[in-house]
């Protein structure tokens, strides 16, 4: 029986069958012939399937998505990127609506070590750079919003840090959206390769300059080499009309670090996917994250972590924030194989709800068939704590202040993992504003 989001799946997939890339290399044609087959063969996802269970697609049935057609890059100045609040010294890549914006962007002055280009670009200029991480077989897990991704994609960043590397400045990946008169569809795809031995710090920010309808579906694959160190920084603040969609997927080698802090505060539905494998031993991870579900807001989180090699070591620490009407989804799965002897893996999400109405979903899971390993995993649901509340309120503090001073307290664990103190400060200012105005569903 058809239904809305059958006809859109329909509707996607002519939109991906008829996208015309003259100019792709042969093997990327090949690609996203192979992607289009695959999105054609699966089609949308439906809640009968576990990953999707909590999380509704009817959004998709209901607004005809369409890429954009005008290049509006040029709207967009230098005193946007000011209310942005752009980290002034980063190496910076801009991206509006999924397009490179050259005349934003401070990543031309050559380094050695370090690539730092638009993938368009690269596709143009030196495919076979890309052709690795992009045909890789990390890509054959794709789900198949990864598929939609690699059949319409049209730009994103290209970064790679050669063995021995170190880059001291942060690099930004930021991505705009503009909002315009028809809801706008962007696969932003890009690509973070640290050789052997690397060290750099990536931001990856998604931002909204107008309360436009839109859908962004991005992609963010990273490859760490031998001994690589990465500090990866995300911080999604959408408008509050936008639907987010985000896969990162992780590739650790033997002996790399790898740490997320990401926060996830915008948009009116925001899913995060994160894949991580360690494919060599003595290898560590931390994954801090926050998320935000405001009033009649989705936000969704899924972690799938695999230890598949002994002596490996991950972290992963979630916090939810809940209000009003919001609903929050978490799903946290670390898998430990038979031969991952030696596997140190810690999984928690606590959630604090603000409201009687709000929901959160949550599902920490452990997956275990080593047996000398050192695992936990735990979750909370909780409200805030009416003594505290009291305290606050007898030292002459409003109870609106107050209510925003124990959120923050709560969130500051997961703030403090972000080592860009503009990105911190930003991320604090935003949840500080979101909490400003309380729900009248108080609890």
């Amino acid at each position: 029986m058809s239904t809305p989001v059958v006809e859109a799946g329909s509707r996607l997939a002519e939109l991906m069958s008829g996208a015309a890339h003259e100019r792709d290399p042969q093997w990327m044609k090949h690609l996203r012939g192979r992607a289009v087959k695959d999105f054609r063969s699966r089609g949308l996802p439906s809640a009968r399937e576990e990953n999707w269970r909590y999380t509704t697609l009817d959004f998709l049935g209901k607004h005809a998505f369409v890429p954009p057609t005008d290049d509006e890059a040029a709207t967009v100045d230098a005193r946007s990127m000011d209310a942005l609040g752009a980290d002034a010294g980063a190496i910076r890549l801009v991206f509006v609506n999924g397009r490179f914006a050259s005349h934003l962007s401070t990543a031309d002055t050559a380094r050695d070590g370090l690539v730092v280009r638009s993938v368009a670009e690269r596709l143009e200029n030196d495919p076979a750079m890309l052709e690795h991480h992009l045909a890789g077989p990390k890509n054959e897990e794709a789900d198949v919003f990864g598929a939609m991704n690699t059949a319409l994609m049209e730009d994103g960043a290209f970064v790679r840090v050669a063995a021995g590397t170190r880059i001291p400045e942060p690099i930004e990946i930021l991505h705009i959206s503009t909002g315009g008169d028809r809801p706008g569809l962007v696969h932003p795809h890009h690509c973070v390769v640290l050789e052997a031995g690397a060290e750099a710090t990536v931001i990856e920010r998604y931002a909204a300059l107008a309360e436009g309808l839109y859908f962004n579906n991005a992609v963010t694959t990273v490859d760490l080499g031998e001994g690589a160190r990465l500090r990866h920084e995300r911080l999604q603040e959408e408008s509050p009309n936008g639907y987010h969609l985000s896969a990162l997927r992780v590739r650790q080698a033997q002996g790399s670090a790898y740490h997320l802090a990401t926060a996830s505060l915008g948009g009116i539905w925001a899913r995060t996917g994160v894949t991580l494998a360690f494919e060599g031993e003595g290898a560590t991870a931390e994954l801090d994250g926050l998320y935000l579900a405001g009033d009649r807001q989705l936000s969704d989180v899924h972690l799938d972590v695999r230890h598949q090699v002994p002596g490996c070591a991950s972290r992963e620490t979630f916090r939810g924030i809940l209000d009003g009407r919001g609903r929050a989804v978490f799903d946290g799965r670390v898998l430990v194989a038979k031969d991952a002897q030696k596997t140190d893996a810690q999984l928690a999400n606590d959630n604090l709800v603000l409201s009687r109405n709000a929901e959160v979903d949550t599902k920490p899971q452990l997956e275990i068939y080593a047996d000398d390993v050192r695992c936990s995993h735990g979750t909370t649901v909780g409200q805030l704590d009416e003594n505290m509340l009291f305290y606050l309120r007898s030292r002459g503090i409003d109870s609106d202040t107050a209510r925003q001073m124990l959120c923050l307290g709560f969130a500051a664990g997961s703030l403090e993992a972000f080592s860009s103190d503009s990105l911190r400060e930003r991320a604090e200012a935003l949840l500080a504003r979101r909490l400003t105005t309380p729900s009248k569903e108080g609890v």
